[in-house]
C-alpha cells in the first residue's frame, strides 16, 4: 500500500516531533516554506503543485497564500486541512465543505486562556496608567502627578460607585474566560454575540445587549470573534462614532475585524481614548503606521497575547497531528470546524484507512 501523503504547508514545528510521529506511522512528508516567526506560503500555482494527490494538509497560519479551493482541489484523496492555530480564516472553509473535506483547529487552552488574561492585561495597563507612571519615576525627579490617576475598574460597597462598563464581542471561549475572571471584580458587563443561547449569558453574569447598545455604553470594549464576512470591519467609522470619547478599544482576536484607517482617524480625532492591539490588518506591522507613533494613547503587541510559556504552537501543533491521524485511519478528529461536512466525509473516508 501506497504512503498516506502529506503536505506541511507551513511547518511551525522546529524539533521535527510532529514529522517524525507521522512519519512512523507510514506518512510521506512534503514541506513547504518554514519560517519559525511569520510562516510565508510558496505562491497559490506551487502549494497546488505540492498539494497534487495528497492526503492531508496541515501547519500554521499562513495568510501571506491562504489554502484556496484551487489548493485543496489538486488531490482527490484529500481528506483533512488540519490548522495548528485555533483560527481558519486562512482557509477556504467553504470551498473545503463543498468539496467534502474536513478542516480542523486547535483551540487550546493554554492558547485561549492566554488571549483572555492578555486581554485583561491590556485592559488594566491602559486603565491604571501602568506605563505612564514607570515611565514618570524613572525619566523625571517628580514624584506623584495627579494626571497619572488611573480608572477605578470594580465597583465598591462604599459608596455606590458602581464600576466601569465592559462590553464584550463576541462569548464564546475567549470572551467567557474574560467575563469570569472579571466577574469577581463586581463591574457592569455587557455581551453581544447572537450565536450564544441567553443561558450563557446568565451562567457568566452579563447582560445581552446590541451591538450599538453595547458601543454606546462601555467604557471597555473588547473583540473576540473569528473572522468572517460578518466580522470582517465589524468595527469602523460607524461603529466608533458610537463610542465613548472616553471608551478604549481591545482587539486581540484578528486585524481584519477593525477598519484600521477608521480607527487611526478616530484616535488622532480623540473620538476614542485608546486602544489596545494584538492583531493588525497587515502582519507584521508597517515601520511607518501612525500607529507606532501614537504614544501611549495606543498599547501594541505583535500578535503574541497567547504566548506564553506552556502555550503557543507546540499544543496545537500535538492536537493537530492527532486530528489528522485520526483523519487518514478513517475517523473523524475531535475539533472538526465545518460540522456539516462530517457525514458527507464519512461516506466518502469512514473506516477507510490510507495508512
Amino acid at each position: 500500500m501506497a504512503k498516506a501523503k502529506v503536505f506541511v504547508f507551513a511547518p511551525a514545528d522546529p524539533t521535527g516531533e510532529s514529522h517524525k510521529m507521522l512519519e512512523e506511522h507510514g506518512c510521506e512528508l512534503l514541506m513547504g516554506k518554514a519560517n519559525w516567526d511569520t510562516p510565508q506560503g510558496d505562491s497559490e500555482l506551487e502549494m497546488a503543485k505540492m498539494a497534487e494527490g495528497c492526503d492531508a494538509l496541515v501547519g500554521t497560519s499562513i495568510r501571506s497564500t491562504p489554502i484556496t479551493q484551487k489548493i485543496m482541489q489538486s488531490s482527490k484523496n484529500l481528506r483533512i486541512v488540519a490548522k495548528y492555530t485555533i483560527g481558519v480564516d486562512d482557509v477556504d472553509v467553504d470551498a473545503a465543505t463543498e468539496l467534502g473535506i474536513l478542516v480542523t483547529h486547535a483551540p487550546t487552552e493554554s492558547n485561549w486562556g492566554g488571549v483572555a488574561e492578555g486581554t485583561i492585561t491590556a485592559m488594566l495597563t491602559l486603565l491604571k496608567k501602568v506605563r505612564e507612571r514607570d515611565r514618570h519615576v524613572k525619566t523625571t525627579a517628580g514624584w506623584r502627578d495627579m494626571q497619572l490617576q488611573g480608572t477605578y475598574v470594580g465597583s465598591r460597597a462604599s459608596d455606590g460607585y458602581q464600576g466601569i462598563t465592559l462590553g464584550i464581542i463576541g462569548l464564546g471561549r475567549i470572551g467567557s474566560r474574560v467575563a469570569k475572571l472579571m466577574r469577581p471584580w463586581g463591574m457592569r458587563m455587557l455581551a453581544c454575540d447572537p450565536y450564544v443561547p441567553d443561558s450563557k449569558f446568565a451562567e457568566y453574569g452579563v447582560r445581552r445587549v446590541d451591538l450599538p447598545t453595547l458601543l454606546r455604553e462601555s467604557d471597555v470594549v473588547t473583540l473576540h470573534v473569528v473572522l468572517t464576512k460578518e466580522t470582517r470591519h465589524m468595527i469602523s467609522s460607524a461603529q466608533l462614532a458610537m463610542m465613548k470619547p472616553t471608551a478604549i478599544l481591545i482587539n486581540t482576536s484578528r486585524g481584519f475585524c477593525v477598519d484600521e484607517a477608521a480607527l487611526i482617524n478616530a484616535l488622532r480625532n480623540e473620538k476614542i481614548s485608546g486602544a489596545a492591539l494584538d492583531v493588525f490588518e497587515n502582519e507584521p506591522l508597517a515601520a511607518d503606521s501612525p500607529l507606532r507613533k501614537m504614544g501611549d494613547r495606543v498599547l501594541l503587541s505583535p500578535h503574541m497575547v497567547s504566548s506564553n510559556l506552556g502555550s503557543g504552537l507546540k499544543p496545537g501543533v500535538a492536537w493537530a497531528t492527532r486530528s489528522l491521524l485520526s483523519a487518514l485511519r478513517g475517523e473523524v478528529p475531535d475539533n472538526v470546524y465545518n460540522k456539516e461536512v462530517i457525514a458527507q466525509w464519512q461516506s466518502r473516508f469512514g473506516g477507510k484507512s490510507a495508512l
